[in-house]
């Protein structure tokens, strides 16, 4: 009984001591003052904005293009025979104009030929104007002025006009129909001995050289037209949909020194399968004071055509595709945007609201909701600190 007691009062003294302890050390607590602490600092961004006023924009689309030729022909031998170079060397790069003899072939033997032919015809008009005299009086005077006119060393005249049912049946059987036709298929086989230029060009190509003997059908050179070129320019189909036949355009070199015009004259119908661009067509009348030539590399701008309620800004602007920052009671709030024209460095959209503050810088490590402040003149140091 003894031994309960004790334990009792043993266990009421440890109690009665940490209960003392714990008071002692709430009213030291109590006692101690409260250290100073700062309010929290909240961190403001100083931001660019542009209030959004719409307005209609005209804006052009520019892009690289080659310059190639309207025309690229092969030159094709049309007789067979020797070739007989004129004043035109038959050489790569050689210039010609229009109507130019590019050379001859072998011509004659034809030549004779053909004059042996004029000559035996003249003979059967000389044996037919007594009979026609005779016979058809009324058309005497037209067929001896037509006899008169045939020359051995020009091309046949224009056969005269027959109304006469019986003349025409006495002319038939005497063969001077069929002759005379004849005659001018010969001529004209004669022609092709000799061959002209078709436009203002150049030779890129000559497989065979003055001295040289060609069949048929043969190929001679490979010629350009010069003084009209067409640029073949790639766009994307976004930039393509802007650009319209007909358009005027301006083209300038690399060096921006010398500048061309044109105009469009057709696009293509369908989409390149490796780059995903349309060629657009443009075509250009050389200068010969400042020539373009095929082949090389020009830059051309097409005008750009009016977009109503719209505005331009800069691409760093947009992020996730479609979305900008506005500032809406001094906190960022995002707005998805609708874009119209993508340019190189800008682009043009439409779908805010009228008024709105769109911010015209990109943002970076920043959450719609942020606090900001709109940047004034001479906020410089604070963007730079704040951005820091």
């Amino acid at each position: 009984m003894k031994n309960i007691d004790r334990r009792i009062v043993i266990l009421a003294a440890f109690l009665f001591i940490v209960g003392l302890a714990f008071g002692i050390m709430k009213f030291l607590i109590a006692q101690k003052e409260e250290p100073f602490s700062r309010p929290p600092v909240v961190a403001k961004r100083y931001v660019q904005t542009e209030m959004v006023d719409y307005k209609t924009i005209v804006s052009p689309v520019k892009a690289p293009g080659r310059v190639s030729s309207v025309s690229n022909v092969d030159i094709i031998a049309e007789a067979s025979g020797k070739i007989l170079v004129s004043n035109i060397p038959l050489k790569r790069g050689a210039g010609f104009s229009k109507g130019d003899i590019l050379f001859t072939i072998y011509p004659d033997e034809v030549a004779l030929a053909l004059k042996a032919r004029k000559s035996q015809f003249l003979n059967q008009l000389a044996n037919l104007l007594p009979d026609i005299a005779i016979d058809y009086p009324d058309y005497e005077k037209l067929f001896r002025d037509f006899f008169n006119s045939v020359d051995i060393n020009s091309n046949l005249p224009a056969f005269p006009e027959i109304n006469d049912e019986k003349l025409k049946i006495f002319l038939a059987s005497r063969n001077i129909l069929s002759d005379y036709y004849g005659i001018l298929k010969d001529e004209l086989q004669l022609s092709r001995h000799t061959i002209k230029a078709p436009f203002n060009g150049t030779y890129t190509d000559v497989y065979l050289e003055a001295g040289a003997y060609i069949n048929t059908g043969g190929r001679v050179a490979h010629a350009i037209r010069t003084d009209i070129l067409e640029i073949e320019v790639p766009l994307e189909r976004f930039d393509a949909q802007w650009v319209k036949i007909g358009d005027e355009v301006t083209i300038q070199s690399d060096t921006k020194s010398i500048q061309w015009k044109g105009k469009v004259i057709r696009k293509s119908q369908f989409v390149d399968q490796q780059t995903q661009s349309q060629n657009v067509f443009v075509r250009v009348e050389n200068n010969r004071q400042k020539p373009m030539l095929a082949g090389e590399y020009l830059d051309v701008t097409f005008p750009g055509h009016p977009i109503e309620n719209a505005i331009e800004v800069p691409r760093n602007v947009v992020f996730n595709t479609n979305e900008v920052f506005v500032v809406d009671n001094q906190r960022l709030s995002k707005r998805v945007i609708n874009i119209i024209k993508l340019n190189e460095k800008t682009l043009i959209l439409n779908g805010l609201k009228e008024g709105e503050l769109l911010v015209m810088q990109p943002l970076i490590n920043v959450q719609e909701g942020t606090l900001v402040e709109i940047q004034k003149n001479g906020d410089d140091d604070k963007q730079q600190s704040s951005n820091n």
